[in-house]
């Protein structure tokens, strides 16, 4: 029988954390909270799905979803693999990226939780099913600007708690070098320095972390979409580059690739446009030859949308997980993070639902 979506809905969440240290300015202000903004989803049959936009876009995201996707959306059926492709570009005037992206990736996420839940199967089912049950996740530490006694103290943290896997959000050799210091050899250390450097300024400073074994190191060129002038970088220095978590679109992946500018593509579910883009730019990715670790610096539905999408992709990766004490952590009883991994549930859908408490307790 045909389904109807009915309503929808946004909430914007702030849950407090503590970074174990003085919190960084973003957007001009200390980062105290986990920003998140989930997507609800209702249908006709009484099946809810949810989602999850970029939660630093916090109000605008909401108001975007709930003046322009809740207007195109609310009658469809979520179901037709053709409403999104349809919905986007619907807006395309209005925007390719930024506030109204995020707010589509909201509602994708929630009608693949629908389709599964319908179907009374898990996410991963739909992509095809999981090639893994468990992921390890990887500890993505807050930026302590430098400091490296924070740096070797929180890493050291990270350890104790069972994560193998350590990234960085720091901009200096020393900083790399403290954690190195602390991990030894074999934990694999991933540097993301949000874009620190224009074109000819990174080489010195990427060079001189080589001597510490990155992983890789993420974005380090302004404008991240300076796909050339990455791969000038790559190559001068043999440093692997990850980026993508500022891409707009998939062609912005393609045309990375193409440069020859990256060794891993980093797709954000709650940016780029839900599962369904992060599916397409993952699998064409890995058929060229580069590993797809999609970027996952949230809690909610995204994560979970990401885990189901590591599990079922060729190549395998540590999901994200931000390193901090939480006030409360979603899917802390359902999805549990144990000793640095999690299993991929099996349940319908995403696998689990948003504590009601979240709503009750930090609704911004």
């Amino acid at each position: 029988m045909p389904v109807t979506i009915t309503a929808i809905d946004a909430f914007h969440l702030r849950i407090p954390h503590d970074m174990w240290a003085e919190p960084p300015l973003f957007a001009g202000r200390p980062r105290t909270h986990v920003e998140a903004v989930y997507v609800r989803v209702t249908t006709d049959k009484g099946v809810v799905g949810w989602g999850e936009c970029n939660g630093f876009s916090g109000a605008a995201a909401v108001t975007a979803v709930e003046t322009l996707i809740r207007r195109v959306a609310v009658g469809q059926d979520p179901t037709d693999s053709e409403l999104m492709p349809r919905i986007e570009r619907m807006l395309h005037g209005l925007g390719r990226a930024g506030v109204i992206m995020h707010a589509m990736s909201g509602l994708d996420i929630a009608l693949w939780d629908i389709r599964g839940k319908l179907e009374g199967v898990s996410v991963s089912k739909l992509l095809g099913g999981a090639k893994r049950t468990r992921v390890e996740t990887y500890a993505s530490l807050i930026q302590y600007a430098g400091n490296v006694e924070n740096v070797k103290r929180i890493t050291a943290r990270a350890l104790e708690r069972g994560y193998k896997h350590i990234k960085l959000h720091e901009r200096t050799p020393e900083a790399v070098a403290a954690a190195r210091s602390v991990t030894g050899p074999n934990i694999p250390i991933k540097v993301d320095t949000n874009c620190a450097w224009l074109p000819g300024e990174a080489d010195a400073p990427v060079a001189a972390m080589k001597a510490s074994n990155p992983h890789w190191v993420e974005e380090p060129i302004w404008p991240p979409e300076d796909f050339e002038s990455a791969a000038k970088l790559r190559k001068a220095t043999g440093v692997p580059i990850a980026m993508g978590e500022n891409a707009t679109s998939p062609s912005d992946f393609r045309k990375m690739i193409a440069a020859g500018a990256v060794d891993f593509v980093q797709p954000s579910v709650n940016k780029i446009g839900g599962i369904t883009h992060l599916w397409k730019i993952a699998t064409e990715a890995e058929k060229a030859g580069i590993t797809c670790v999609p970027h996952m610096f949230y809690f909610g539905p995204g994560y979970l949308a990401t885990l189901h999408c590591i599990a079922c992709k060729e190549r395998e990766v540590p999901l994200e997980r931000m390193f901090a004490d939480v006030a409360q952590v979603p899917y802390a009883k359902t999805v549990p993070d144990v000793n640095g991994a999690v299993e991929v549930p099996d349940r319908p859908g995403l696998g689990a639902d948003p504590e009601p408490e979240l709503f009750e307790r930090f609704r911004a």
